[in-house]
């Protein structure tokens, strides 16, 4: 990097860290965060060649988002790859191209993941014992679940297990360690993917716990199975039916590839303070905004109305804050409800080739 941009570079994460230490206990201050991202999009409009491409051919907003779709076909970085010391990779299929999101460092993700999850989690423990239904970083360590999680072990974790992958080995340790707590009335967080809670529960063959109070389930991920396919409320039926674990302590995690921080749904907190109860919905960081946009217009959606969901994020400093999802949403009160993907004919707001990434004319 160049003097001029190494120094540029350093203000700015000095002051996303500062922005979020000072939202770390979840409040929330949108003018000094919709500050820092005008700052990081000017930032990044000049460092992150493909995305200044992008904004060439964009006349309608004043900051537009870079549809996720980017990371498959181009390096969205302000940095050389030399500088990478870590490129997580989305898990991608056999006929599509894997997103790549490449960081310098680790910093702002650590940060943005201690405090999200200390706040929505654990806001009422310190540690507690974890079981993690995900593989170790040293089997994925491409996989940004994989990091998170690890770090989870790290900062929340007094015993943790890792219950990867759904073999009778594990199925073994996953029972001893269920009726250990069970005997102990020692709490558990059980941590880790849909698919792996509907392999773990299919293993458990109809063996149901009943965790002690206090016990938490996060899961993560798509609900979709090899055979079947489960809603989100018949998912947290299932983990009820399993382990015992009451259905406002069950929560799901948004994340993805492209991002550095990540939304939960509220009930877990509101239940374990005694909050008043809400409908479910994600919450988002106060370094976060995550808002619906008009598919067509891809200007912001009024409240109520379903759209595209558009995220920025501060913690993303070397690629990209402003990231345009393909996933349908609506503002309620306190957050935002998700609605499932949109289909292909809603979702062209979100779409973008590589030509345009190249910086070829675009047909459209």
């Amino acid at each position: 990097m160049s003097p001029e941009q190494t120094e540029e570079r350093a203000v700015l994460q000095a002051a996303v860290l500062a922005l979020i230490q000072q939202l770390a206990s979840g409040d929330h201050d949108e003018p000094a965060r919709d500050r820092l991202l005008l700052a990081l999009g000017d930032y990044q409009r000049r460092w992150v060649v493909p995305y200044g491409r992008f904004l060439t051919q964009q006349r309608k907003q004043t900051m537009p988002a870079l549809p996720t779709d980017a990371f498959r076909f181009a390096r969205i970085s302000s940095r050389a790859a030399s500088d990478d010391v870590r490129r997580f990779r989305s898990s991608g299929t056999t006929s599509d191209e894997r997103s790549e999101h490449a960081l310098a460092d680790l910093d702002l993700y650590d940060a943005a993941a201690l405090a999200a999850a200390r706040h929505m989690l654990f806001p009422d423990r310190e540690r507690m014992e974890l079981l993690i239904f995900a593989p170790p970083p040293s089997q994925l360590p491409d996989s940004s679940l994989s990091y998170m999680l690890a770090r989870f072990v790290e900062w929340f974790g007094t015993r943790s297990t890792y219950l990867w992958p759904s073999d009778e080995s594990t199925t073994h340790t996953l029972r001893e360690r269920l009726h250990a707590s069970e005997a102990s009335g020692t709490a558990v967080a059980l941590l880790g993917t849909s698919f792996a809670f509907v392999h773990a529960c299919e293993a458990l063959d109809g063996t149901r716990f009943q965790l002690p109070a206090g016990s938490r389930i996060m899961q993560t991920g798509g609900f979709k199975g090899r055979s079947r396919e489960l809603s989100p409320d018949a998912m947290r039926a299932m983990l009820t039916h399993s382990f015992g674990v009451p259905d406002e302590l069950i929560v799901a995690e948004y994340g993805m590839t492209e991002l550095s921080s990540q939304l939960y749904e509220t009930t877990l907190r509101e239940a374990v303070l005694g909050l008043p109860r809400t409908p479910r919905k994600l919450w988002a960081p106060g370094w976060v905004r995550a808002e619906p946009v008009d598919p067509e217009t891809l200007e912001p959606a009024r409240h109520g109305e379903v759209g595209l969901v558009r995220i920025d994020d501060c913690a993303n400093l070397d690629s990209v804050c402003a990231l345009q999802t393909a996933d349908l949403g609506v503002l309620v009160t306190g957050g935002l409800q998700l609605l499932g993907r949109a289909s292909g004919a809603i979702a062209r707001g979100c779409s973008i080739t590589a030509d345009q990434l190249l910086g070829k004319p675009s047909d459209a």
